[in-house]
């Protein structure tokens, strides 16, 4: 894009249509924070949840839940539907900072978790490095996106950050979800909800104009 594109998050699957791998924008509004122990959990508590059983652990023939009801019943900390989790295991806030370091972990970590995580309502992701092709299936699927942030610029993309707190799983430590309020975060589009993958056409491009 030429121009600087801000989106507000958490945003409409009509506006992540929009998004195309490769496009610059900078997101505002609300993140969470979700790492690989974080994840486990959260995938954990979905299967259990689904494994025969009705809300209110009652024996039924549902056993298929939307992102909304696993909220409202308990079974997760937060509705994930419509929200982006950004791979964050950030270092300790020194005084006066909001939070420490924030760089991207690496996604490959999630992947095991994240295609049943979309089906939920996860709408986008922000890490580093390629994904599975079970996830860029999901992406494609359920209309997500999957955002790069730039890697070894944590004490960047924490000035981005304006307010964070733990909200789930404190006891993980620095692997707990954080809900984060964010201003002009920068990230590039990734792997869009068609499916293209900026990792590969780079790779195209670069050999095409030798």
């Amino acid at each position: 894009m030429d121009s600087k594109t801000v989106i507000n998050v958490p945003f409409e699957r009509a506006q992540v249509e929009k998004l195309k791998s490769g496009d610059y924008v900078y997101l505002t509004g609300t993140l969470y924070s979700a790492r690989d122990a974080a994840h486990k959990r959260l995938y954990d508590s979905i299967v259990n949840a689904e494994s025969g059983m009705t809300m209110g652990g009652e024996a039924g023939n549902k056993t298929t839940f939307s992102g909304k009801e696993l909220y409202e019943e308990g079974i997760l900390p937060l509705d994930i539907t419509d929200n982006i989790f950004y791979y964050l295991g950030p270092t300790p806030a020194k005084e006066g900072q909001v939070i420490g370091s924030a760089g991207p972990t690496t996604s490959s970590r999630m992947d095991k978790y994240t295609p049943l995580l979309l089906s939920k309502g996860l709408v986008g992701m922000i890490g580093k490095g390629k994904r599975s092709q079970a996830v860029i299936d999901a992406i494609v699927e359920h209309k997500a996106v999957y955002f790069a942030a730039v890697g070894g610029a944590g004490a960047l993309l924490s000035k981005c950050i304006k307010k964070s707190e733990v909200i789930a799983y404190d006891d993980l430590g620095t692997e707990a979800i954080r809900k984060m309020e964010v201003e002009d975060f920068p990230v590039i589009v990734v792997i869009d909800s068609e499916g293209n993958n900026l990792y590969e056409t780079a790779v195209e491009d670069y050999n095409s104009s030798k």
